[in-house]
């Protein structure tokens, strides 16, 4: 496909032919890795709850698409994360998480993350935390240690879309 202006071609799509980029970011949070290709042999997974939860409780929840704009370590704390939100709302969301262990702050900033966004505000560290940030985390078989990941979306996903 091509587009004229002034009688010159300009193409407007590459070659179907040209080799596709897998950037180190995309490879660093699987996103694009097939399952087929990640070991997941060491990982022990938790049995599910016996206790049902009715859906009014459950649709009580707020989920969000939430975009960092910013990300620190807290200052004398070795876990907790704070986090400078878009939620869609126009007004910043703050929301501390302790996941510096699996985490370095930079990596985060640019990524579309989910929220729940009605909790109750709780202070940590004398910083208050509006909402949670939701993560996947499992056990290693033989080991006392797991694994933490935090859950990332779509970048075309906008900030405050809500999640069903």
């Amino acid at each position: 496909m091509t587009f004229v202006e002034c009688g010159v071609l300009f193409p407007t799509m590459k070659s179907l032919d040209a080799p596709k980029k897998s950037g180190a970011a995309e490879e660093a949070t699987g996103f694009f890795t097939p399952n087929s290709q990640i070991d997941f042999s060491n990982v022990a997974i938790e049995p599910l709850f016996e206790e049902q939860v009715d859906f009014e409780t459950f649709s009580k929840s707020d989920f969000r698409a939430v975009k960092v704009k910013a990300c620190q370590a807290v200052p004398k704390s070795k876990k907790l994360l704070q986090f400078t939100l878009d939620d869609g709302t126009g007004t910043d969301r703050t929301i501390l998480s302790g996941i510096h262990e699996f985490y370095e702050p930079e990596e985060l900033v640019g990524k579309t993350l989910v929220a729940i966004t009605n909790l109750p505000p709780r202070a940590m560290m004398g910083i208050e935390s509006c909402g949670m940030l939701l993560s996947a985390v499992n056990n290693l078989k033989d080991s006392d240690g797991e694994e933490l990941h935090l859950l990332m979306i779509d970048n075309h996903i906008p900030a405050g879309a809500k999640l069903y």
